[in-house]
């Protein structure tokens, strides 16, 4: 009967924790768990059992860990010498918890990376203007003109436009920057 009961406190501070981290609750707080689930643990127990659970679930969550991975992982940590070890059971609830809570956590984990708001589409077009339709001042009445349509949107709302007109100074200071930022991210990429 000990088991069992160790076996769904161990559950519940796995939910616990995937409250927290990863579908915003925010009301789930470690005081709660422990009061509820591990009042006969001192604070400094409650504390190391919480961390170390935290910190093997979010290694399992980054790593999007699949059945296979997740059993040597889980294996790997049940060998450990000098006490930063899982038992048995505690492997056990982590692969009951990562079967039945992966997908979720994955969708989370996506929601919480994306911006806000993002591109939805994107559409241009070059134009070339005639003189009659420059009468507006520009400085080239009749040299091409980029249209950029961008949509924007965020999740469970309709879209927004936007539309950006670029003459072709615009557009190769548009395309310098985008080569810079290339550029800085081919750097970081490369120092890694």
């Amino acid at each position: 009967m000990a088991d069992v009961d160790a076996a769904k406190s161990l559950s519940g501070l796995l939910n616990g924790i995937a409250q927290k981290l990863y579908y915003n609750k925010s009301d789930v707080t470690e005081e709660l768990l422990q009061r509820e689930l591990y009042a006969h643990l001192s604070r400094e127990e409650f504390r190391s059992l919480h961390e170390r659970m935290r910190g093997l679930l979010k290694s399992i969550a980054a790593a999007d860990m699949d059945h296979a991975q997740l059993e040597a992982f889980l294996t790997a940590q049940t060998r450990r010498q000098g006490g930063g070890g899982l038992t048995v059971e505690q492997a056990a609830a982590l692969s009951r918890f990562w079967r039945s809570q992966r997908v979720r956590v994955r969708e989370s984990l996506l929601a919480q990376s994306r911006w806000e708001p993002g591109l939805r589409g994107l559409s241009w077009r070059v134009d070339i203007r005639t003189a009659a339709a420059g009468g507006r001042g520009e400085a080239d009445p009749g040299g091409p003109v980029a249209l950029m349509e961008l949509e924007l949107g965020q999740a469970g709302q309709d879209s927004q436009f936007v539309c950006l007109e670029f003459d072709e100074a615009k557009v190769n200071q548009l395309l310098k920057k985008m080569s810079d930022i290339q550029e800085s991210i081919d750097g970081i990429a490369h120092r890694t």
